[in-house]
This record gives structure tokens, sequence and C-alpha cells, in this order.
């Protein structure tokens, strides 16, 4: 078996009202960055699994996601790294 960190992201979709990141959209135009256009709070889940390999701990944690760390309905979710570690 090899160890590997696996990092995940948990957003609302794209269709569902994100009040938080409004507000920090807000509060980030009042300083100043008028440039920034939208944004979308979520968050970051590290993972820490034991696999046979690289695709076998992506499934693992794709497993995890649909029937916990994400919730369907209202939520997207994107494995954005996957690390070895031993």
């Amino acid at each position: 078996m090899q160890q590997f960190d696996v990092w995940v992201l948990v957003q609302f979709k794209e269709s569902i009202h994100d009040p938080q990141g409004n507000a920090v959209k807000k509060a980030l135009h009042d300083l100043g960055f008028t440039g920034i256009d939208d944004v979308r709070i979520g968050k970051s889940i590290k993972l820490k699994t034991s696999s046979q390999d690289e695709a076998d701990a992506r499934g693992q944690v794709e497993e995890a996601c649909k029937k916990l760390l994400a919730n369907p309905v209202i939520e997207d979710y994107s494995i954005f790294r996957i690390l070895r570690t031993a």
C-alpha cells in the first residue's frame, strides 16, 4: 500500500446563491479591489489515504465525496491534487 494526500474543493453550484461570497466581494470592492467580478466561498478538504495506486486513491475520495463530503443537490466538488507521500 502507498500513502497519498488528496485535496478536494467543495463549493456551491453556480446556480446556488453564495451570501458569504457576495459579502466578501462587497468588502473587496469597498477596499478598492474593483476588478474582482465574483467571489465563491468553498471548503478545502485534505484526506490521507492508503491505496494501491493514485487511481485507487482518487476512487476512494470520489466515493467519499459522493456519499458524504459534498451535497450533490447544492454543491460541486473537484479533486485538485493527489500527492504520494510514502
